[in-house]
């Protein structure tokens, strides 16, 4: 069986949205577990308030590093903590080709207040220096459908290293699929940071 890792990194106004995330992905996780795989995901809420020696945003940052997958969400603005979280999974990207990272904006924005708007514009700064790109969503429907299609387009292309499932779909012996390395471009709306993972190139184009 293999592990696959998500971590869900968004403020407290967006708890909605992450609740319908969560269902969105164990019922994701239902249709994969019969090809040998666990989508695990990560959110705030479940974490222990005890105490822990770097302080619990310590523990979040270490999910973080351990991710396969990192998704942000953000709406009227970006705190420091998920500003951290963010660092730390593109940091941690730069340094391991993972995790594979995912920005989405929720428009509109439906504040005024100044200092929020101008941490969502600190944010995007951010991004256009690292050469990161943002997705915008207008609500949970749209959030499912993008990021489902980006989980199937990493099923396609050597994200998911099952050799049961990898032979099935190229129909051939579970043995021969086990080394075949896969290099595929893929033209998408360049949601995420090109990475290489487990000897697969997966080069994402706009």
């Amino acid at each position: 069986m293999q592990k696959i890792k998500i971590f869900l990194a968004s403020s407290s106004e967006l708890q909605a949205d992450r609740e319908q995330f969560e269902i969105f992905i164990y019922r994701k996780c239902k249709v994969w577990y019969d090809k040998g795989v666990f989508l695990h995901l990560d959110v705030w809420e479940d974490f222990t308030d005890a105490m822990s020696a770097g302080g619990l945003q310590s523990e979040y940052n270490k999910a973080v590093s351990s991710s396969d997958i990192f998704v942000l969400l953000v709406h009227n603005k970006v705190g420091k903590y998920t500003s951290e979280e963010f660092e730390k999974a593109f940091g941690q990207f730069s340094e391991t080709n993972k995790p594979f990272i995912f920005t989405y904006f929720k428009t509109p924005i439906t504040t005024q207040n100044r200092e929020d708007i101008e941490s969502l514009w600190a944010f995007e700064d951010k991004l256009k220096v690292l050469k990161h790109f943002k997705t915008e969503y207008q609500n949970i429907e749209g959030l499912r459908e993008h990021f489902g299609n980006q989980l199937a387009k990493l099923e396609n292309n050597g994200f998911i290293k099952n050799p049961a499932m990898k032979a099935a779909k190229e129909n051939q012996p579970a043995s021969a699929a086990i080394n075949k390395t896969n290099k595929t471009d893929i033209k998408g709306d360049g949601n995420f940071v090109i990475q290489d993972v487990n000897g697969s190139e997966i080069n994402v184009k706009k």
